[in-house]
């Protein structure tokens, strides 16, 4: 026996459903900080240092997402190319 329920609600109402704290103001305090430094920031040095210091696992996690985003364009551009 199979059974299949659809719940249509939001993702406010999905969290409190589920008992999750709304987090809503700490996305939105980020977010705008985000933006206030990224105005200040002039080249692309200064902005890569910034995505650096907020990366989770700071260096390492900029060369693994570096990493996977060269696999996926390479990936990308291989399945482009056409025999022939």
């Amino acid at each position: 026996m199979q059974v299949n329920v659809n719940v249509e609600c939001t993702p406010e109402e999905a969290r409190a459903f589920l008992g999750l704290p709304d987090v809503s103001p700490i996305h939105e305090k980020y977010v705008s900080t985000m933006l206030e430094t990224m105005d200040g920031t002039v080249n692309l040095d200064q902005m890569e240092n910034l995505f650096r210091s907020f990366s989770p696992m700071g260096d390492a996690g900029m060369r693994l997402f570096k990493q996977m985003m060269d696999l996926g364009l390479s990936g990308a551009a291989m399945g482009t190319k056409k025999d022939g």
